[in-house]
């Protein structure tokens, strides 16, 4: 056949794929985005008065609030740079942007056809007993797919998406990581705070002890007050021990979060390495900590759509509808081109004369008969993954609606909490000077004494873990709106 018979034939076979492509209408169904499964608003979202509500509304969105704005600690800052540099999850998140841009690659690729030169020989015995020679160079087009019911294109598509959802992953690990640090080094602070009352107040039922001992041997104090003050000062040992475990699983946590030891992340003079009995006050490295600004919670369907999350769940969704378009794309005509051009010549000082000249051009249109099934379980597979990844997308609003509402919450009672908790240490702190004086006095026991310095104790341990809540709930606000990520960030 011709060149220009072969021609023919091919736009003749291009036609008729072109007329039944337009009789079946698209091959990949149009992706709509599903109705978000959650409320219009978030409960708790509006201050609890309108005076705190002004600021609220004028405030920066927390998705566009730079982490470096957002927290004033300069070694906070210092950590979170390390950790961006660092962290073993961040660079898995960047390797994994790079591998699904080189299968998008791939998948751009394979809309074009391959052009390799090449040069083969063949030697072949004949009939007559002698040896036959074939040589061949020149151009050759491998098998390419023309791609008339996008099936090649729908793969792309399919790799494109899965690429920016790599790109939201990553963003959604640097927010977390973010977060991460920031709650560490509050949680470090929070133990070393925790440390200092500890210490003071075994120094404290130390000195008790012994007073209530020396008291005991002159006849001034009971058997029952020298045992309950030992068994104080026992489990305020536990309680120092306890603290000082503690801290020391929080550093791990967050030295892993660095991916370097701590001596390295922070200066000499950094807080987190004063020793943890330098005086101090309850919560003085807390209360030391540049508050953290306040930010708007906004509406759902604006706060939910800047989360990388979200974003990442929305890709692999709409990645997976493509891939319905390529398993229907199966059921119809595949049409493949192979050709080359060159020179053939018997022996191989002939190539490349005169004459030697030759082309090859060889179409192939196939069109599926019986498969066993394949394509139709293909089809169905790629349908169950979509609709497996329409749940994945609904949950991940939902998980994002439910973390925002539970920072929301917490926003809203912690600040009161933290108000009781500082007014009952202080009813403490008043109760035990009266009863100390009562008891120099002979008017309490040291039974009496005991219990008030116990009740300070715990007092004193809780308004510490509150205050770190109020400020690790600010954190975990920030991050679930999305805050932590913008184009200004490395």
């Amino acid at each position: 056949m011709s060149p220009r018979l072969l021609a023919r034939a091919l736009l003749g076979t291009s036609l008729v794929g072109t007329a039944l492509l337009g009789a079946c209408g698209a091959v990949a169904p149009a992706y709509e985005r599903p109705v978000p499964p959650v409320a219009d608003r978030f409960p708790q979202a509006a201050p609890a008065n309108a005076a705190a509500s002004a600021p609220a509304a004028s405030a920066t969105a927390a998705a566009d609030l730079r982490w470096q704005q957002f927290f004033g600690d300069a070694n906070l800052r210092r950590l979170i740079e390390i950790a961006l540099q660092h962290n073993r999850d961040l660079r898995i998140a960047v390797l994994n942007i790079e591998q699904a841009r080189a299968t998008a690659g791939l998948r751009e690729a394979d809309l074009w056809p391959t052009l390799n030169a090449g040069l083969t020989g063949a030697r072949q015995p004949t009939a007559s007993g002698g040896v036959s020679s074939l040589y061949s160079a020149g151009l050759q087009v491998p098998t390419y797919e023309l791609d008339l019911f996008s099936r090649v294109r729908s793969l792309g598509d399919a790799a494109t998406q899965q690429l920016l959802a790599s790109q939201a992953a990553r963003q959604a690990v640097q927010i977390s990581l973010i977060a991460g640090v920031a709650t560490a080094h509050l949680a470090l602070q929070a133990d070393d705070a925790a440390l200092r009352v500890t210490r003071q107040t075994l120094q404290t039922r130390q000195d008790t002890q012994r007073l209530t001992r020396l008291r005991y041997e002159n006849g001034a104090s009971s058997l029952l007050d020298l045992r309950s003050s030992e068994s104080l000062l026992a489990a305020a040992r536990a309680g120092l021990a306890q603290q000082q475990r503690q801290r020391a699983l929080d550093e791990n946590a967050l030295v892993l979060l660095l991916g370097q030891p701590l001596g390295q992340a922070l200066p000499i003079d950094s807080p987190l390495d004063t020793p943890p009995d330098a005086p101090a006050g309850a919560a003085a490295g807390l209360a030391a900590h540049p508050p953290l600004p306040d930010v708007p919670a906004g509406i759902p369907s604006e706060v939910l759509a800047r989360r990388p999350d979200v974003r990442q769940a929305e890709g692999q969704l709409i990645a997976a509808n493509a891939n319905i378009g390529a398993a229907r794309a199966a059921f119809f005509p595949k049409i493949t081109l192979t050709g080359s051009l060159g020179s053939v010549s018997g022996a191989l000082s002939g190539l490349f004369k005169a004459g030697s000249g030759a082309w090859s051009f060889a179409p192939q249109l196939l069109q599926p008969i019986f498969d066993a099934g394949r394509n139709q379980a293909n089809l169905a597979f790629s349908v169950a993954a979509r609709d497996i990844a329409i749940a994945q997308y609904e949950k991940a609003i939902q998980t994002a609606f439910r973390e925002v509402a539970d920072a929301l919450a917490g926003r809203s009672t912690l600040q009161d909490q933290l108000g009781a908790q500082a007014a009952l240490v202080q009813a403490e702190q008043g109760r035990l000077d009266l009863t100390e004086l009562r008891y120099r006095n002979g008017a309490s026991s040291g039974l009496e004494l005991l219990d008030a310095q116990r009740s300070l104790y715990a007092a004193q341990l809780a308004l510490v873990q509150v205050q770190a809540q109020v400020q690790q709930n600010a954190v975990a606000l920030y991050r679930v709106l999305g805050g932590g990520w913008n184009d200004t960030t490395r």
